[in-house]
Formats: structure tokens, sequence, C-alpha cells
């Protein structure tokens, strides 16, 4: 009946696959997907990499569950940590890990529909 994630295990797991990955990041969907209006994915990123600048995937927020990022959009950047929550502006920006982080990305899918 009810669906609870773990999500401390959870990162550990996608953490170390980021570590695997030629990319330094793995991601998993916990919820939703194209045919539903919200949609969470949890990103795990190993210090040091990136999710290079990319466009806005529309109404969305990011929460820093794990570690510390900079959050980029055009010349301004941010850093954020643990326990932050940020609404994703409505423009092309990108991700660097300054730690190992993790991240759950919040987005509102009814438009892709």
């Amino acid at each position: 009946m009810f669906k609870v994630v773990d999500l401390e295990t959870l990162v550990d797991e996608q953490l170390a696959l980021a570590y695997e990955a030629s990319s330094g990041r793995h991601s998993v969907t916990l919820k939703g997907d194209h045919h539903e209006d919200l949609r969470q994915t949890l990103i795990a990123i190993a210090g040091g990499n990136a999710l290079h600048e990319h466009d806005s995937p529309g109404e969305a927020t990011l929460q820093v569950l794990r570690g510390e990022i900079t959050f980029t959009v055009g010349e301004g950047q941010m850093a954020l940590g643990a326990g932050d929550l940020l609404v994703i502006p409505p423009a092309r920006h990108g991700v660097e890990a300054v730690t190992d982080c993790a991240l759950l990305l919040t987005v509102a899918t009814r438009g892709e529909r």
C-alpha cells in the first residue's frame, strides 16, 4: 500500500555506481514517467564531476540530500549544500559536485504528454 524509500541506503548505492560510471554520475527514477504528472529522480555525482549545462526541465526543484554543489546559470553561480532546496530557473544551467553529492530532482511532467 505504501511505498517507502530508504534514501540514505539508496544514496550510498547510487554513489557507488557513480564511481563506476565513466561520467562520474548515476541516477534512478523514484517515481513517475512521461504518463504521470510528477517525476522524482535521485542523482548521485562523485565529487569533481558535473552535469554540464543543459536546458531547464520545466517546472522543477532540486534538493541537495548529501554533499555540496555549485549550481550555475549563465554567469551566475550559487553554492548549495545538504538540506538546501532550489527552484530551478527556466534557463540553461549546470551542476558541479564540489564533494560527493546526491540530489533529488522533482519535475512536473504534465506538459510532456
